[in-house]
């Protein structure tokens, strides 16, 4: 008798760890870096460097180990992707090659006696809390680091800083939203992030995302950025969604709680996921900001880029 977690061990995770210190270190990356990103020794990655682990051909040719090998080494240089989004993202690789790829198969050859049963499966769940979340500041990382490298996105930070948020699918309260903790400031002309992204520290961003979407939009990401009346005018010729709002309004109501209530209500505007832009024009000791609001991160970059290209700044 002999577990599939032997399997495992025993003849998948030696070929996968060698797969991805080969991929890091023609990265570019040292032996050294290369051990403190997989959790490993360096001796160890000198035995995967000069071929003194025995692989299986049959993991190293299977197409789904190839496609995370590339992208966990991929994330790991870039550093889109965390340690431990890079172990989720494995595990979840392994449990599905338990129920029907080449783990199955490997543990078949070692217990014949598993062929007669279809649908071989172990209960796992792909679809859990942290790999979505991991998935999420995955992406803000991705789109943060291509904000940050717009030339001129720091002369539209506000003095209060700017925050690029983006929320889990079923967000509702700011700790399913993801942030730059300190938020985003302009040093000496260069956008500067403080922190990597993480829940629940963007209050004031992330809780205009969920007032849009508690008013039926489907926008998982928003940015603040500082006003002025050329970008109103250009955002409006773009063709997005667009309501001013009083931050000092004497009402019962909240006031960017009312102004996308208003834009949901327009008769002439339908809530699919065309971005939306809610902006004011600054109170008694508030700084005037715009806020924009998309269906995820890269779409706010594209508009992002779309405000500063040169035609369109004149």
């Amino acid at each position: 008798m002999k577990f599939i977690e032997e399997v495992v061990v025993e003849e998948f995770l030696p070929t996968f760890r060698s797969m991805l210190a080969e991929d890091l270190r023609d990265r570019g990356l040292t032996q050294h870096e290369v051990a403190e990103a997989l959790g490993i020794s360096q001796s160890a990655v000198s035995k995967y460097a000069h071929g003194d682990v025995s692989r299986r051909d049959v993991v190293v040719t299977d197409n789904d180990v190839k496609t995370l090998v590339d992208q966990i080494g991929s994330g790991l240089t870039t550093g889109d992707i965390s340690r431990v989004q890079a172990l989720v993202e494995s595990e979840v690789l392994i449990r599905r090659l338990e129920a029907g790829g080449v783990i199955a198969r490997l543990h078949e050859e070692s217990m014949p006696e598993l062929e007669e049963y279809d649908g071989y499966s172990r209960i796992h769940d792909p679809e859990g809390g942290l790999r979505t979340s991991e998935q999420v500041r995955s992406s803000l990382r991705r789109a943060l680091r291509r904000l940050t490298n717009i030339t001129g996105f720091a002369n539209l930070i506000p003095n209060v800083g700017s925050n690029l948020v983006a929320c889990l699918p079923d967000a509702t309260t700011v700790d399913d939203v993801a942030g730059v903790p300190g938020r985003i400031f302009d040093v000496k002309g260069d956008a500067t992030v403080p922190g990597d992204p993480e829940f629940g520290v963007s209050e004031h961003v992330a809780s205009v995302l969920l007032t849009a979407r508690e008013n039926g939009f489907e926008f998982n990401s928003a940015i603040n950025i500082c006003y002025e009346t050329d970008l109103v005018e250009q955002l409006s010729t773009a063709g997005y969604k667009l309501v001013e709002f009083d931050p000092d309004a004497d009402a019962d109501a909240d006031p960017i709680q009312t102004a996308f209530s208003s834009i949901r209500n327009n008769d002439d505007v339908q809530s699919d996921m065309t971005p939306a832009v809610c902006y004011h024009t600054g109170g008694y000791g508030v700084e005037p900001i715009i806020y924009i609001l998309a269906g995820d991160a890269e779409i706010i970059v594209e508009i992002v880029q779309e405000l500063l290209a040169p035609e369109m700044r004149g």
